[in-house]
């Protein structure tokens, strides 16, 4: 279920002191699920990095399918995958000395807050509940999401220009979230954006070290260099 430290932007996270597992899904509506409600409006699906890195490879695609599937159609299977496959994060983590940490919508915007699991015939509210001691972490352009009392689930606003998704921005800087931005060009990412400070996002993907009403400052890679749509600043 979960992809381990395998691409250049989460591996980073080691000389921190952390482990980083992510849950690729198939994006938007590309299995049938939509996955990413304000894709559309974003304009986020075409410079998705879904094919980035390994996910150009078909098997890994057809991967991504399968679980999205899974997800949808036999729910309790999956769910009882996934915190397997977070257990085994964690023992990966303790046997090289790294705190885990998890993303489970690595190219997805499902309110995993609202998904419960079952374990050893217990059910909780969600997975959050399961791993009460492990930081999760997440990019998002769903609004109002409510995750304020899970302790150990962290989110990111994630930024798009395009006019139908402005509220949506307005909202999350008068919230005092913590907005990403996606930049075309690295030496062209300025001090302030939004009229708020920005910080460097590529360091890490440890978003959750990063402060709340800052502009974490990333940029564009492979065909995102090339989005003109408005999810892209620059």
């Amino acid at each position: 279920m979960l992809s381990i430290d395998t691409n250049a932007k989460t591996v980073k996270g080691q000389k921190y002191g952390y482990l980083t597992g992510v849950l690729y899904l198939s994006p938007y509506n590309k299995s049938g699920h939509n996955v990413c409600p304000f894709a559309a409006i974003a304009q986020c699906h075409a410079p998705c990095l879904d094919t980035a890195g390994r996910g150009a490879f078909d098997s890994v695609q057809q991967a991504r399918l399968r679980k999205t599937h899974m997800l949808f159609e036999a729910r309790d299977a999956f769910m009882a995958l996934l915190v397997e496959d977070i257990m085994r994060l964690e023992r990966m983590a303790l046997a090289r000395g790294l705190i885990p940490v998890c993303r489970l919508n690595g190219t997805s915007d499902i309110k995993w807050e609202n998904v419960a699991v079952t374990v050893n015939g217990h059910t909780y509210t969600n997975i959050f509940e399961v791993f009460p001691f492990m930081q999760f972490y997440d990019y998002t352009k769903t609004p109002a999401r409510t995750v304020a009392h899970i302790h150990n689930y962290d989110l990111t606003f994630s930024y798009s220009g395009t006019p139908a998704f402005q509220p949506y921005v307005r909202y999350a800087k008068e919230s005092g979230m913590r907005i990403a931005a996606v930049f075309r060009k690295r030496d062209e990412i300025p001090d302030k954006f939004l009229g708020m400070e920005c910080v460097d996002g590529d360091d890490s993907d440890l978003r959750f070290l990063d402060p709340q009403g800052v502009v974490v400052a990333l940029y564009a890679k492979g065909r995102a260099r090339l989005d003109t749509s408005g999810f892209v600043v620059g």
